[in-house]
């Protein structure tokens, strides 16, 4: 299945049925399906493989009688979107996590661990929407075009062997940075230096609306491989990133062990696993985006994230 947040009344938990129309879960007529109905798409994930099948439910009732449904139906490239989980209680974005993307970055070492950061809720912005350039750092913003899993039940301190049983899908995001505003990270200014350069990166990507999310969360039993799907980033159309998933350095499974030693991950979290090469920093020469320009990523068996900046 396919989950989306649809931007009405306050966030309207979506599904898609077929490859081209949206419902509303909120707009199904009660006579239909009566009972339980979500307010979200976080519920629906706190609720587990009962919401799932919930959900299912729904959906096989409304393929089977479309024309009493007319109303909750919507056609997706007339759907207004938000990210597809609003509301997570945390969003995580691990970096320097592929091998082609270090090259670029100076040829930075490959870390021993994975490394990561959070990200704020408001940093999330729905596909179809316009990323605000800061007048504060306006000059050298950066796409990252990366995979996203979203955790489906409560997850702290597991094993690498049973990881995958906490993840419920995947998504798309792009984990902008304000480049004009991070330094060389291993530098920064005294008297803390690499710890400074560290802390103006995380600021310079928790800007809000610099974490475009969706369109969709994919359910994982739609895609086997989550190391074989092509991610790609165009800007104005032209290609910048374009790379296969199986470059990850830690793959999903050591990324959920490591960090729930410490993090405890909520049904509906959402984490970035890092950037391919590509990036316009790496590039020579250097390209970023500007006010007017259009950002699509698109990853395979999940959709395009597209955004405009104003």
């Amino acid at each position: 299945m396919k989950f989306l947040t649809i931007d009405e009344d306050g966030g309207q938990p979506g599904v898609m049925v077929g490859d081209d129309k949206v419902l509303n879960l909120g707009k199904v007529p009660n006579f239909l399906v009566p009972g339980w109905r979500p307010s979200s798409i976080r519920e629906i994930f706190e609720h587990g493989e009962e919401g799932l099948n919930a959900v299912r439910r729904i959906v096989k009732t409304v393929e089977d009688t479309m024309e009493t449904c007319q109303a909750a139906l919507s056609e997706l490239t007339e759907t207004e979107l938000s990210p597809p989980v609003p509301d997570p209680w945390l969003v995580f974005s691990v970096g320097m996590n592929y091998g082609r993307h270090l090259a670029e970055m100076n040829n930075s070492p490959h870390p021993k661990n994975p490394s990561g950061f959070i990200k704020t809720r408001d940093s999330l912005l729905g596909s179809g929407k316009k990323i605000s350039v800061p007048p504060q750092c306006p000059e050298k913003i950066d796409y990252e075009g990366e995979l996203c899993f979203v955790f489906g039940r409560e997850c702290h301190n597991v094993s690498e062997a049973e990881a995958m049983e906490y993840v419920v899908g995947y998504t798309i995001a792009n984990d902008i940075s304000a480049r004009d505003w991070i330094p060389d990270i291993r530098s920064g200014e005294p008297p803390f230096g690499p710890i400074h350069g560290w802390e103006r990166n995380i600021m310079g990507k928790n800007l809000p609306g610099f974490t475009p999310c969706g369109p969709v969360v994919v359910t994982k039993d739609e895609i086997p491989d989550p190391y074989d799907l092509r991610l790609q980033t165009r800007l104005n159309g032209e290609v910048m990133q374009d790379t296969k998933t199986d470059d990850l350095i830690f793959k999903l499974p050591a990324i959920i062990s490591y960090f729930s030693k410490w993090y405890r991950f909520h049904p509906g979290d959402i984490v970035t696993t890092g950037s391919p090469s590509g990036v316009g920093v790496g590039r020579n020469p250097q390209v970023f985006m500007h006010p007017g320009d259009t950002v699509e990523i698109q990853l395979e068996g999940v959709g395009i994230l597209t955004n405009t900046l104003a």
